[in-house]
């Protein structure tokens, strides 16, 4: 039996966060809004992956689901586990790598907000804030690699909610995932201001194809997927 999510503000005290971790955002809240419309309760297994401060696991944790939290990040780890001690909320929090965690187990719904933000080096950073966002040249490391392990992670009838910005191309999400037997589409978007980290790398966006001259805004998508 399924039970209506909680709002990410209705987690009485607010979430604490140590420094480095990615603090809830427009891409957060997005994403919360796509994960209230699913059947979520007691009998489902929900994994989030790249969980930061907790807050979508613990959203979800509140209608009684059983949830596994991954990161890479050690403080994140800290941090997801600190608040669900707070709300006293039960959270499997694990560090590591999403996948060699989580071998041979099943989802009913995988919730991530993954790296997204295009970057000038290859790889993704291996320390610091800008792990939370930074994911190559076109934002796609960590997108292309959820899409690839997405049906090994999900039961019959199991979801993947997945938002990234409209730079890294929700086409190609889309593609990806139909491409390895889901049924994918967009299912929510938003439009939000340029932040901090688009704003000083606008000229290299721009060189890249990424951004338009005098670009202000930026297009937030979920892409949800469906394993028939």
């Amino acid at each position: 039996m399924s039970t209506t999510l909680p709002t990410l503000e209705a987690l009485p005290g607010g979430l604490v966060a140590l420094p480095s971790v990615y603090r809830p955002q427009a891409d957060t809240r997005l994403l919360a809004r796509a994960l209230a419309r699913e059947e979520v309760g007691p009998r489902t297994d929900v994994l989030e992956i790249g969980t930061g401060t907790g807050a979508l696991a613990l959203t979800a944790a509140r209608t009684g689901a059983a949830v596994t939290a991954v990161d890479v990040s050690w403080p994140a780890v800290a941090t997801a586990r600190l608040n669900a001690l707070v709300h006293g909320l039960p959270l499997r929090v694990l560090h590591g790598d999403f996948l060699a965690r989580t071998r041979g187990r099943l989802f009913d719904l995988v919730v991530t907000n993954p790296p997204y933000v295009p970057a000038p080096a290859a790889q993704v950073p291996a320390r610091g804030a800008e792990r939370a966002w930074d994911a190559g040249p076109d934002g796609r490391l960590v997108i292309d690699r959820i899409c690839g392990a997405a049906p090994a992670l999900l039961r019959p009838g199991g979801v993947l909610l997945m938002v990234h910005s409209g730079m890294c191309g929700a086409e190609a999400t889309v593609e990806r995932l139909t491409g390895s037997g889901l049924t994918a589409e967009v299912a929510a978007t938003a439009s939000v201001p340029w932040g901090p980290v688009l704003r000083s790398r606008r000229a290299w966006l721009e060189r890249r194809g990424l951004a338009a001259a005098a670009e202000q805004s930026e297009e937030l998508v979920v892409i949800r997927a469906l394993r028939t």
